[in-house]
Parts: structure tokens; C-alpha cells; sequence
């Protein structure tokens, strides 16, 4: 069955919203000869300007195949918004429109009028009672049939939140080869209070984001400091930096000109290889703007170093 032109996700959790247009982008190339290339193109419904809109939702000259995502719909202006529908009762060829629209703002009246013209996928935050079936099949994506205790204690550690399942999810499969036990759930998600700072940062640059994330947590409820907390991923990201491109195995010689103990040294050389240069680029962004937020230059700092945790744990992956 061929992937419809208009799409519009809606509700207002926006990991299941990204989990669709993902899915809906993957169809649509599928459908694609061998060597055809797709453009994506995303506009955000609060700043997309009626210019960009005609000339996103107008024919390619060259007839390319493209997918326009956008988001935010809620949030958009009248005329943008009358626009875009008018594109949707006659999609030029070649063309996908995605619309993502949460159901209220001040754009709700035209929820009724895109569900006329496309077709609907629901992104509404679930029901607590639906959760146990959604974990549940996020392990069979990944080839693994839970049992409803590990079920269980995977929600009872993590929590509610879909982001964090889907990689706690993730994250156990790959490690036990998908031999997922309550054991194996239990050793992530407990004892984690007497984690250190440094033993935060060295799951996030092993790309290990639902123990990074859950032991930052737990650390922030039991009183650390995010100043301490942030300069040791600071620390750990400056020394993946300085020895992600080093492919000498004279630790000694390398401590002694960087500083550092030989043996952390050699732990974080083996780690920093893994790593390519674009990703410790932006991992040392991520940093320098965390180190400003938990010194009174931006909003919450405890939420500032979760989030920071999470970029550079996935960016590690």
C-alpha cells in the first residue's frame, strides 16, 4: 500500500510524534527506486513564512522527491495556515506534507479541516495503564519477548516518560544480547546513590544513556552539587577531546605531557576512539553551555544537566 501524500500527527507527546514522521519518512523512501534520492525539508509552524511555504509545497523543477514536515502547526499564523491547506487539497506530484499539530493552540478550529485532507496518526501521551503493552512491544522491536516482571521493574525504575523507556529499552538489549532479566534490570536502575560525578560522565561519553540518566537523577535527589556534577563531564568531554585522534599506546609518555594518570589516560584513550571529531565538536558545545547554565545563565541547572547528560550520551551511541 503506497504511503498517502498528506499526513497530520496529532497530540502532544512529541517522542511518539517523531516516532511517526520517522516511520512516515522511511516509508516513503522505501517506495523510491534504487539511487533516488528524498529530500526532507522541516519548517516550524511558529516561524514558517508564507514564502517558504509556497516554495516548500510547490513542484521541484527537477521532479525530486520530497517530504515536508511541519511542525508546531498549533502555533502558526492564519495565513500560513490557510496556505498550507490549500496545498493539502492539491499536493503537487511527488510531494509528502507531514503536519504535526498537538490538538490545541490558538490553530485547534483547523484541526477539523486537515483531518478532512489527510490521513491521522494519534500521538497522545498514554494511559498509565497502556504503558505495560507499550514496553512490552518495544522489546519485540527489537527481537526480545519480555516477561511482565521485567516489564514491571523497567517502569518502576524508569518511569513514565517514553524517551527514557525507548532507550532503557535500548540500552539492556544491547548489552545482555537481549538475555534481559529483573536482575539486569534491578543492577541498572538501583544502587545507583553512591554514583560520583565522574561515574555519571563515564557512562554518558560510553554512550550508556539510560544508566547516565537515571544515576544523574538519583544523584541531583540526593544533594549534588550541578556545578560539581557539570565540571566533571566538562572534564571527561575535555579529555575525550584531547584524545580521541591519539593512536599511540605509550600512555606514560602521553599522561606525562597531558597531565593525567596513566591510567585514566589509557581508560579514556580507548573510549575517545570511538568517538569521530564532528561529535567531540559538539560535545564540548554542549558543555561550555551547560557550564554557563549551572552558573546562574540559564533556566533550571538540574534540568540543564540532564539534558546535557542525555546529548552527550547519544551522541557517544
Amino acid at each position: 500500500m503506497s504511503v498517502g501524500p498528506v499526513h497530520l500527527i496529532l497530540g502532544e507527546d512529541s517522542f511518539l510524534a517523531e516516532r511517526i514522521r520517522q516511520s512516515l519518512v522511511l516509508a516513503v523512501r522505501e517506495e523510491l527506486p534504487a539511487g533516488a534520492e528524498l529530500e526532507v525539508t522541516t519548517l516550524r509552524g511558529s516561524y514558517v513564512t508564507v514564502p517558504e511555504l509556497i516554495d516548500a509545497t510547490s513542484p521541484s523543477l527537477f521532479g525530486e522527491d520530497r517530504v515536508v514536515v511541519f511542525t508546531r502547526m498549533e502555533l502558526a499564523g492564519k495565513e500560513p495556515t490557510e496556505i498550507l491547506l490549500k496545498a493539502c487539497r492539491d499536493v503537487a506530484p511527488g510531494i509528502h506534507l507531514v503536519i504535526q499539530h498537538t490538538g490545541g493552540g490558538r490553530q485547534k478550529a483547523m484541526v477539523a479541516k486537515f483531518r478532512k485532507l489527510a490521513q491521522v496518526h494519534e500521538a497522545n501521551p498514554l494511559k498509565p495503564r497502556d504503558r505495560p503493552a507499550w514496553v512490552t512491544n518495544e522489546f519485540r522491536t527489537h527481537g526480545v519477548r519480555p516477561t511482565p516482571d521485567v516489564v514491571h521493574a523497567l517502569l518502576e525504575g524508569v518511569g513514565s516518560d517514553l524517551r527514557e523507556l525507548a532507550s532503557a529499552v535500548s540500552q539492556l538489549v544491547s548489552d545482555t544480547n537481549g538475555e534481559v532479566t529483573v536482575a539486569t534490570v534491578r543492577s541498572y536502575y538501583e544502587g545507583v546513590a553512591e554514583v560520583s560525578g565522574f561515574d555519571i560522565a563515564d557512562l554518558a561519553v560510553n554512550g550508556q544513556t539510560a544508566r547516565a540518566v537515571a544515576s544523574t537523577r538519583r544523584a541531583l535527589q540526593l544533594g549534588m552539587n550541578p556545578v560539581a556534577l557539570a565540571a566533571a563531564l566538562s572534564s571527561k568531554v575535555g579529555a575525550i577531546a584531547r584524545l580521541y585522534s591519539t593512536r599511540t599506546s605509550d600512555y606514560r609518555s602521553l599522561a606525562g605531557s597531558l597531565g593525567m594518570h596513566p591510567f585514566v589516560v589509557e581508560k579514556t584513550a580507548k573510549v575517545a576512539r570511538r568517538w569521530s571529531g564532528d561529535d567531540v565538536s559538539k560535545a564540548v558545545m554542549v558543555v561550555a553551555e551547560l557550564n554557563a547554565e549551572v552558573k546562574g545563565q540559564g533556566g533550571d541547572p538540574e534540568f540543564a544537566i540532564e539534558y546535557a547528560v542525555r546529548q552527550i550520551s547519544e551522541l557517544a551511541r
